[in-house]
């Protein structure tokens, strides 16, 4: 069976990215079609790949702001020839389900979400735009074309995996097809159960608005209990500015110090709602309970009471109350990684393995 891997773009390494290396170890001869790649900000983790890029590759910067180039990425991904193969998975969250395939060809969409610029998240999208006015106009003409070309590549795909239920109920919203549901996964070995407390608690991820690092912030300020903070982002600077001294920026760590970071925390927080969301496995592999807002993946990951508390609204108070809760569980590590192991790596790839020869 000749199979091939899509991948919108390969010039970052996260949640998807961490995905698709999963399926490069149950599928190690596929390879990889992109829209573009870059080695170093990858970490080189698919240095040894095949890998296949698009005629954006060529064009300067593309590689730091593929961004400001989505209007030709619906050409790009049709372009490249797929014909070679029996099985195409794309993992996608936009451009990627769009590839062509001949009709003996099955396409597997293992969808992180909906393309969230175009539908539920776009009049954020259009507000958050950094470009001048007049380019900022014309952009909701651009999102309806998007959207139009959108809806008939989401036709293309042969079957649809979700990575959540909550992602597989907006396939059905905005793309009207039925999805099964694979759940991502923590690689569980790399994290470990320690019962030292380091005495502060913890957010972690990129600093873009939705994550919600601001009302962490503000809470943590008033409360002035420790937080520390890893990641990066855009909104690096404005949060910074309005963070006490009993918040502390990390900056980016390597996965080789993360676990220590992990395992020695109070709690993590995890105010935003997301598709799946990683973070709390990695917290729980170590652990450690989470306080999540009651919203996206976390409800398929977190045990309420067992493994963490949940916040009914992204407000000051809600947060606070949820943090209250905290201290009134005794909460057991070992169990709480249990519970975390449903959701070890080799667990899905034989998922994936399963979905292919069933």
């Amino acid at each position: 069976m000749k199979v091939a891997l899509v991948h919108e773009y390969l010039n970052q390494y996260g949640g998807a990215e961490r995905v698709l290396e999963a399926f490069c170890e149950v599928f190690p001869e596929a390879p990889i079609y992109t829209l573009v790649y870059d080695e170093r900000a990858t970490g080189g983790v698919f240095k040894n790949k095949e890998i296949h890029t698009s005629f954006i590759q060529k064009i300067p910067f593309s590689k730091k702001h593929h961004r400001i180039f989505p209007l030709f990425m619906p050409l790009a991904v049709e372009q490249f020839d797929l014909s070679y193969f029996d099985v195409v998975i794309s993992n996608a969250h936009s451009f990627g389900k769009g590839i062509i395939t001949k009709p003996h060809t099955k396409h597997i969409s293992y969808c992180m979400t909906p393309t969230r610029f175009l539908w539920d998240d776009s009049h954020r999208y259009v507000s958050e735009f950094k470009y001048a006015w007049p380019v900022k106009k014309l952009i909701p003409l651009f999102l309806n074309y998007l959207r139009i070309w959108d809806k008939e590549a989401a036709l293309r795909v042969d079957e649809y995996v979700a990575n959540s239920n909550f992602v597989k109920n907006r396939i059905k919203k905005y793309y009207k097809r039925d999805a099964s549901v694979i759940h991502p996964f923590v690689n569980a070995d790399k994290y470990n159960v320690s019962y030292k407390n380091g005495g502060y608690f913890l957010m972690v991820g990129r600093m873009v608005p939705y994550k919600r690092f601001d009302l962490a912030i503000k809470v943590f300020s008033a409360i002035k209990k420790p937080l520390k903070i890893v990641g990066g982002g855009p909104e690096l600077k404005k949060l910074k500015k309005m963070a006490k001294p009993n918040i502390e920026f990390l900056g980016l760590v390597s996965d080789y110090k993360m676990p220590e970071i992990y395992n020695q925390a109070e709690a993590i927080i995890f105010p935003q709602e997301e598709d799946f969301g990683i973070v709390p496995l990695e917290a729980m592999a170590s652990g450690r309970p989470v306080i999540a807002y009651r919203g996206g993946g976390a409800l398929e990951t977190v045990a309420e009471d067992k493994t963490g508390v949940f916040f009914d609204e992204q407000t000051e108070i809600d947060l606070v109350q949820a943090i209250g809760r905290y201290y009134q569980v005794d909460w057991d590590p070992q169990a709480i990684r249990q519970h975390a192991l449903k959701f070890d790596k080799p667990i899905f790839k034989q998922k994936i393995i399963d979905l292919l020869t069933k």
